[in-house]
């Protein structure tokens, strides 16, 4: 695959190598920019494929040449905070990791030259999130090579990095709660790269990111779907398979919980995941979407070539081909014994995945990337088989009246409140098989409040189906959303959409109503479904036993189980209980 999408590429270079101009939207960073940024991220698949194979000429010339060439004036200068750092930190690896096969063989006028581009870093100011990790690699590797270097910009980015550390092997991509895929592909990796690059000095560090690195991977094994798909969550998803990047890294620092054959199976499963689903097109090119071309899923800062950041989930070329990674069977994961109900405290995220249908949910009470509005971010759920709708109205995965919703505020993994159309919501999830319950409490002014489930979406309609209070959206190969009204809805129904989904151009999410009046805090209770199996949604509601005493809700499921959630009379003043599986657990 990673011969097949660089010789994709030949095409696009232009003529002295420098630059790989792809078709496409370019960004709000220009053509030249765009055109580096093809060459950076491709360089770096490269670089990989180099070392996998103790060097291949062809790529060596390719990228050597337009190197040399870009370095030299076709590529714009390291300014702060320009798209360039990103770019240049790609390189930067490439450079490290290829050195032998391609860097020892360039002149010292050549050498000097990229140096002279790199040196843009020195002393520059990045923005202040994972981009102070591009400064880190670039300086670092100047040092590797003898060129002039900030030993101080090195040390006040990776001490940066430890305002962001929450515990439990998560950062923050910057202050606030901003945790993604960025946290295993950005925060995780580039510590784990510059560790390769500065060696025995990095040794104080590297027993830090090490046991940082291996607990969060006790934490993300449980991330990914049994048929490979990540979680549909954040930003930058048209990346796509640099979400197995964390995995390989753990192989690379021996510093990961799985075992070889576990690994095999997350990284190979991500991206048979996306070649299953059209990825790359015909052209064998990575286009800005998920399964298939979609822009509404990209932000501005995509340009063409973005998607290339794929490059980080080939990290495992890295190892040589006798490692037990690639000599391994593939062996089973959690979810392939049982379902998996697993807190995760330092983020605020539940997961709650399913062994009969493959299917991982995170339930977000946690992450919200500032407040900023991202669909992306501010669902109370997301799914590997579902994503978010990309209209002007909140609906999936949401509750709420009218209007914007702020800064999500964490009381625990599974329970969160917000404001939203002047009032305040506080959730509380109660996770039991593959049923979630949602309880409610809505205060603050009257309106109507709609409280959606999963958004399903293929390239075929969606199957609806409406009862007195539950509705019910089934995609073609049985996927099936659904909600239940246990406590305090009126109706329900399901909106249809239009182009408006990651997974197909027709969706369809089922949602209930109810109607506020305004006049002190309101309890609403309801199930919601994501299932690849029939649901029945009457009978779900007839299994259900729901109390409401004032804010205190008792759930008692079929199997007998119960659970106490105590919704607070002043919401969001942070106390309360909040049980993350419905049974003690």
């Amino acid at each position: 695959m990673a011969d097949h999408l660089l010789d994709s590429l030949v095409p696009w270079f232009s003529d002295n190598g420098a630059q790989v101009r792809l078709p496409g939207r370019g960004s709000w960073s220009g053509a030249d920019c765009d055109g580096l940024e093809g060459f950076a991220r491709s360089f770096l698949l490269a670089a990989f494929r180099i070392a996998a194979t103790d060097g291949d000429d062809r790529l060596v010339e390719r990228y050597a040449r337009g190197l040399v060439a870009g370095a030299a004036g076709d590529w714009p200068r390291l300014t702060p905070c320009s798209q360039q750092m990103v770019e240049a930190a790609a390189i930067a690896v490439g450079l490290h990791e290829s050195r032998a096969w391609l860097w020892d063989k360039l002149d010292a006028p050549e050498q000097q030259v990229v140096v002279d581009w790199l040196s843009g870093f020195v002393g520059s100011r990045t923005w202040d999130n994972n981009w102070r990790l591009f400064q880190v690699v670039g300086e670092q590797f100047l040092a590797s090579v003898g060129a002039p270097y900030s030993q101080d910009d090195i040390d006040a980015g990776l001490d940066r990095i430890e305002d962001w550390y929450v515990g439990d092997g998560w950062y923050s991509d910057g202050a606030g709660q901003n945790f993604d895929h960025y946290i295993g592909w950005a925060m995780h990796l580039y510590p784990g790269l510059w560790t390769r690059m500065a060696g025995p000095s990095a040794d104080g560090r590297l027993a830090v990111y090490r046991e940082r690195l291996h607990r969060f991977l006790e934490d993300a094994v449980h991330l990914t779907g049994t048929d490979g798909a990540p979680i549909h969550f954040g930003r930058s998803l048209c990346y796509r398979m640099a979400a197995a990047a964390p995995y390989w890294m753990g192989a690379l620092l021996d510093a990961t919980p799985l075992t070889p054959g576990q690994t095999r199976r997350l990284c190979s499963g991500t991206l048979r995941h996306f070649v299953d689903h059209g990825v790359p097109d015909e052209r064998g090119l990575l286009t800005l979407g998920w399964h298939h071309h979609f822009l509404p899923v990209t932000q501005p800062y995509s340009g063409p070539a973005s998607p290339y950041w794929a490059s980080k989930g080939f990290l495992g070329l890295l190892l040589p081909a006798d490692h037990e990674v690639w000599t391994a069977r593939e062996a089973a994961l959690p979810l392939d014994e049982r379902d998996q109900v697993r807190a995760m405290p330092a983020p605020g995220f539940v997961i709650q995945a399913t062994k009969h249908d493959g299917i991982v949910r995170l339930l977000n009470h946690g992450s919200d990337h500032g407040g900023e509005g991202d669909p992306h971010y501010n669902r109370l759920a997301y799914s590997t088989r579902t994503a978010p709708e990309l209209t002007d109205e909140v609906l999936d995965n949401h509750v709420g009246l009218a209007g914007d919703r702020n800064r999500i505020q964490r009381i625990d993994p599974a329970s969160s409140w917000w404001e939203v159309g002047g009032s305040r919501i506080r959730v509380t999830s109660v996770v039991h098989g593959r049923i979630e319950v949602r309880c409610v409490l809505v205060d603050g002014p009257e309106g109507v409040v709609r409280h959606g489930g999963y958004a399903v979406a293929g390239t075929e309609r969606p199957e609806v189906s409406t009862g007195p209070l539950w509705a019910q959206a089934t995609r073609v190969d049985r996927l099936t959303s659904v909600v239940v009204g246990l406590y305090g809805y009126e109706r329900a129904d399901v909106r249809r959409g239009l182009d408006s989904n990651a997974f197909g151009p027709h969706s369809a999410t089922p949602y209930l109503e109810a109607r506020y009046d305004g006049r002190g805090p309101r309890v609403l209770v309801s199930a919601v479904v994501l299932s690849g199996d029939t649901v029945w949604p009457r009978q779900l509601a007839e299994s259900l036993d729901v109390t409401v005493d004032g804010c205190q809700v008792t759930l008692r499921f079929a199997d007998g189980t119960r659970a106490d959630v105590q919704l607070d009379e002043e919401v969001g003043d942070g106390g309360g209980t909040a049980p993350a599986t419905g049974a003690p657990a």
